[in-house]
């Protein structure tokens, strides 16, 4: 019995009938604001993305058009990229305290202030501020001794390898401050978000304890300056006799420099600005004093200094008791002695008892300069390694000596050591000279392009000051003689500074240089040491020093300070710099160490977010580089080294194992297994940082008959997105009973394994039994992986015979997959033509990889071509990043401010803006509508088996195109030609030739479509006024090359005349249908000769009784591409700016 049924439209959006997809329109994230309190990762404010956990919304503002509406739905949770780059337009880059500071102000004042935008480039903001905090007391006061102890080849060799440390600690610097965003908190930061909290907790509060102790270093060469070289009379303790001298040094050492200390602290409280305003100052004195330097040499080749010194014997003599340097003198005609002869003879008379050394040597003045020209390098090339008390003597200067053991009379003015020297002793005092390569890093927040800066600026500086180091190593050996240069405190040359003695144009610029940039490098200290203490305070890592992490209204560190001060006075109070530059030398070289050990971790784990811009390293030098860092400890000293590394492993300790018990097995798997449970329990404590992570993959596949893979490029892809390394679970699902299927899942768990294998995918094979397809892959999702270590990312193929299935069940399950991935935060990969995918032996010699982003869920569109250009398959492919623009968004600012993104995510790629205006819906749009809700009105009311469904279809086109031409003549009959998508299908499906039938005398709002179980409209109730379309399916080939309009005039023209018919339709399905044909217009057109597009996948509806529709949205949105992933995010940040 032939049945007509009466396909009508669903109610137009409005009050009364209002579609679920109309029904929900949300407004987009208004991602402008970067302050992210509530942000979700570690917890720290300073670094929360401002993408999807922004929660700040931007009221009233809806999304209005038609070129998107196939994305509206989300827009709560994916907004348009427009959105997203006019946030990341508004982004400013503070350092750490400095946002406090300025809220504080903008609060206390009733009008805000404009916040200026940083202006520092790298010659200002990193070069010189390396440049004062590398060059400092060491090279005015020790240098000089350090050359004339172990001789110009042993120094060079120490500042080789000194400079050779920091050195390649920048290079590894470079490349993770050029990873993202460095904040305030320079090392530190950079160590604990590379290495986690143990780690940067450790090194943190080491580098705080060094730079706390440097300080002190810098304030004891102060005092030394003062008192040595300035102002001796200021001395409050005076020495008896010669022995006591040193003794009497260290105590006005320990008095003043706790004044200092004192002053110093309290400008620091009271004005970080003023500190900042005479930087400059303390910079042009430390050049000034270099600059003078180099010209005292260049002088002493051809007019070399009048510096005499005194020698007896072979014994240096000091010049503090006497002004001849003789035995006798003349006075008229009578010979008279001198002051020297009283001080080693009992009396002044010619016969009075004199030192046995005294007696037999004679007194000799040489010049204690002799000049570049002087050939002296010779002398001063090896080494004079001296002990504890003994007389500085003279290479190769003839001496009547005393028989051995005889004592020396320490009251006798020779020039002594005061310290017991070697190669390793040295190399722990010279190395605080290097240090200070961390000053460009901290002020990363002031600079105009960081990622740019730092490396150049910092690279340059240690450059300049090794070439410094190193030079002043010859120079000095070249120009000053070797007991002078023995000479520590300048004793010899009238108790001047040995390095001022070369100086030109007076040996007062140098110790007046010396003098202030000793201050400046202090105050930068006590300055610096305080706010590192604070930002390890607040982020909680340490629980006991949280109370450090407070102080005055603007965010100035005043518990912090007064803690600095007080470990900087444990310094003061040790009173000698030779004692307290290996303590800090320890902390910093351990510091160092664990940036380079950040570098080589990153590159060797090759984590998705590391992406330096610094290309010019590589973990060979980062772990050469650690190598030379530790070898360096136990060089300087290896208690000390001890000392340093508990301390840092009881805070490591602490930080981890907070309540935490540790269960030990017995042997290697015991070990193995502990570890193991260890790490599960550590991922289960919270969800990963953005920075860590990383597509762990659920890979779905379908066997066939022989338990064989049906499609192994699958895999092949898993392989080549497995750059991020990370977890990867092949799962498959086979549909009857665990007892009767377990060979047939055996069999194919080995299947998979052995493709596994051959694709070298590392990872799990998860078989599932279940008695339908849908419940085994709902319970793959639910319960894959163990605790922490579970999927994030699901990857399947695009079901290509959806519309061939008789009970349709292959696209219900598989929007049911999209679902479910949804409603458990999982990202969701679809391969469309996934048999065109290529293997892993194949190569891409050029292409492209197209990433089209239209609305932003995360970032997984940006992450997977970076990952999948890891692999050699694609490492050719270049990344191009299309994303559309409305009528509203200013397409010239957009690209400017999406090249200003991938600049601060560490991505290449060509950037184009698509400008996709309003347009009129195309009668092609509504064709593909009619057909699309004509097949799901039929299918949906016929419960026939094919052939029943079939004769049905054909019954109803016989009986309609009879009525048109009755009712009709003149326009026989109206074929539109719409090519339907076979999808890769192997066999063509047969015509069909779906009727549809409107009432033209129906009201404007018509009835909803009749349920499935309502009965169709018989044949003989028909209203004589419904006019008859027949819509048929051929020559889509022909079609697609003609356009969607029929050919001749008269079709044309009957056809527009049947818009108001088409206006009946679901509105709503016809502007998520002209989104996918516009979309699809513009992606074939640009991206065409891809080897890969990448694009949004819209989501399913939230009323169900639009599935079947979505399935052929994204079939015409996918259309024409031969190699298509559509992506969906896990409704998570997956990339970030920060380091």
């Amino acid at each position: 019995m032939s049945r007509r049924f009466t396909v009508t439209s669903l109610p137009p959006a409005g009050p009364a009938g209002t579609s679920d997809w109309e029904s929900h329109r949300h407004s987009a994230a208004d991602l402008g604001r970067l302050s992210g309190e509530d942000a979700k990762g570690d917890g720290n404010p300073k670094e929360s993305s401002p993408f999807i956990n922004s929660t700040d919304t931007e009221k009233g503002k809806e999304y209005d058009g038609k070129n998107m509406a196939l994305f509206e739905e989300e827009m709560d949770t994916s907004p348009m990229v427009s959105s997203l780059l006019s946030g990341l337009a508004n982004y400013t880059n503070l350092p750490q305290g400095s946002r406090e500071h300025e809220e504080a102000e903008n609060n206390e004042g009733g009008k805000k202030k404009p916040v200026q935008a940083p202006r520092m480039g790298t010659f200002m903001g990193v070069y010189l501020p390396c440049l004062q905090n590398i060059f400092g007391v060491i090279l005015f006061l020790r240098l000089t001794w350090v050359v004339g102890i172990a001789g110009i080849m042993e120094s060079f060799c120490m500042v080789f390898i000194c400079c050779s440390c920091t050195m390649l600690t920048a290079i590894s610097m470079s490349a993770i401050a050029t990873n993202g965003v460095v904040p305030a908190g320079g090392s530190y930061y950079m160590i604990s978000r590379s290495l986690g909290p143990e780690f940067g907790g450790a090194v943190g509060l080491c580098f705080y304890l060094g730079t706390t102790f440097a300080g002190a270093m810098y304030i004891l060469g102060t005092i030394e300056i003062l008192l040595a070289y300035l102002f001796p009379a200021m001395a409050i303790f005076k020495a008896e006799d010669a022995s006591g001298e040193a003794a009497a040094m260290l105590n006005n050492m320990r008095v003043y420099g706790t004044c200092v200390l004192t002053c110093m602290a309290t400008v620091v409280f009271v004005g970080v600005k003023y500190v900042n305003k005479f930087a400059l100052v303390f910079l042009g004195c430390v050049i000034l004093s270099i600059l003078a330097i180099y010209a005292g040499v260049i002088k002493s080749a051809f007019d070399p200094p009048n510096f005499p010194i005194c020698l007896l014997g072979n014994r240096t003599l000091s010049r503090h008791g006497f002004d001849v340097c003789a035995k006798l003198a003349w006075e008229g005609n009578e010979t008279v002695t001198t002051r020297l002869w009283g001080l080693f003879c009992s009396s002044r008379f010619l016969n009075a008892t004199c030192d046995e050394y005294f007696t037999r040597n004679n007194v000799t003045e040489i010049q204690g300069i002799p000049g570049a020209a002087s050939g002296l390098i010779k002398e001063n090339l090896w080494s004079s390694y001296l002990t504890k008390g003994v007389i500085v003597e003279r290479r190769g200067m003839p001496s009547v000596g005393l028989a051995d053991g005889t004592p020396v009379d320490m009251d006798h003015p020779y020039v002594f050591s005061d310290m017991t020297s070697y190669f390793t002793l040295l190399v722990g005092i010279y190395f605080p000279s290097v240090t200070g390569i961390m000053a460009g890093s901290n002020r990363s927040g002031d600079l105009r392009d960081a990622q740019k800066s730092i490396p150049t600026g910092t690279i340059l500086a240690i450059a300049t000051t090794s070439a410094v180091y190193i030079s002043s190593v010859v120079l000095f050996g070249a120009c000053i003689e070797g007991v002078v240069l023995r000479d520590k405190f300048g004793e010899a040359v009238n108790g001047n500074l040995v390095v001022g003695t070369l100086a030109w144009p007076s040996p007062w610029v140098i110790v007046i240089g010396s003098f202030f940039s000793t201050c400046g490098a202090g105050l930068q200290s006590l300055t610096g040491a305080p706010r590192l203490l604070q930002a390890i305070s607040r982020d909680g890592i340490v629980p006991f020093l949280q109370v450090f992490g407070h102080g005055k209204a603007n965010g100035e560190p005043t518990w912090a300070l007064l803690l600095t001060a007080c470990i900087c006075e444990i310094g003061i109070l040790i009173a000698s710099l030779d004692e307290v530059a290996p303590i800090l030398s320890m902390f910093f070289l351990m510091c160092y160490m664990f940036v380079n050990l950040a570098c080589a971790v990153q590159t060797l784990l090759r984590t998705p977010n590391w992406r330096p811009r610094f290309r010019y390293y590589h973990w060979t030098l980062s772990f050469l580089g650690m190598s030379l860092c530790l070898a360096l400890m136990f060089i300087c000293s290896w208690y000390y080294a001890l000392v340093a590394m508990l301390i840092a492993g009881l805070i490591y300790k602490y930080i981890e194992y907070r309540g935490a018990e540790k269960e030990w097995g017995d042997g290697i798997r015991g070990l193995s297994l502990s570890a193991a449970r260890y790490a599960l329990l550590r991922l289960e404590e919270g969800p990963p940082h953005t920075k860590n992570w990383r597509p762990q993959l659920l890979v779905l596949v379908r066997v066939d008959q022989d338990q064989n893979v049906v499609h192994p490029q699958l895999l092949s892809l898993t392989s080549q997105l497995k750059a991020g390394k990370g977890l990867t679970i092949v799962g498959s699902v086979l549909e009857g009973t665990f007892l009767d299927n377990h060979p047939q899942a055996q069999r194919a768990e080995e299947s998979i394994r052995r493709l596994m294998e051959a694709e070298k995918v590392k990872g799990f094979c998860q078989v599932v039994i279940s008695s339908n397809l849908r419940d085994g892959v709902s319970h793959l999702i639910q319960s894959g992986g163990l605790g922490g270590l579970q999927h994030n990312t699901v990857l399947v193929g695009w079901p290509r015979n959806w519309r061939q299935k008789e009970d349709h069940q292959t696209w219900r399950n598989f929007i049911e997959l999209v679902r479910e991935t949804t409603a458990g935060h999982l990202a969701l990969l679809v391969t469309k033509n996934v048999s065109m995918f290529p293997g892993n032996p194949e190569r891409f010699s050029e292409g492209s990889i197209d990433v089209w982003w239209i609305v932003h869920d995360g970032g997984m569109l940006m992450l997977l071509p970076f990952l999948l250009r890891h692999h050699k398959v694609w490492r050719k492919c270049k990344m191009r990043i299309f994303t559309v623009a409305q009528m509203d968004d200013n397409s010239i600012q957009m690209k400017k401010d999406l090249t200003t993104f991938l600049y601060h995510l560490r991505i290449t790629a060509e950037v184009e803006v698509v400008e996709m205006h309003e347009s009129d819906i195309s009668a092609y749009t509504y064709e593909k509508t009619l057909v699309m809700e004509q097949r799901s009105q039929i299918l949906k009311q016929m419960h026939l088996t094919k052939n029943e469904r079939e004769r049905e279809i054909q019954s109803i086109t016989d009986e309609s195109r009879g009525s048109i031409r009755r009712k009709n003549p003149a326009n026989t009959r109206l074929r539109l030609n719409v090519p339907e998508e076979t999808a890769g299908d192997s066999e063509e499906k047969p015509e069909e030739e779906v009727q549809l039938i409107h009432d033209q005398s129906a009201p404007s709002c018509p009835s909803s479509s009749p349920s499935p179980g309502e009965e169709p409209e018989r044949e003989g109730e028909a209203d004589p006024e419904k006019v008859h379309l027949t819509w048929t399916k051929d020559k889509s080939v022909a079609e697609k090359n003609k356009g969607p309009s029929p050919v001749s005039s008269e079709g044309i023209k009957d056809f527009f005349s049947m818009k108001p018919e088409w206006e009946n339709l679901n509105q709503s399905n016809v502007r998520r249908m002209h989104t996918a044909v516009r979309l699809n217009e513009v992606i074939v057109k640009k991206s065409r000769d891809a080897k890969l597009v990448l694009l949004n996948m819209p989501g399913p509806p939230r009323n169900r009784n639009g599935d079947e529709n979505y399935m052929e949205f994204l079939e015409v949105l996918t259309e024409h591409l031969d190699r298509v992933m559509l992506v969906r995010g896990g409704g998570r940040e997956v990339i970030t700016i920060y380091s």
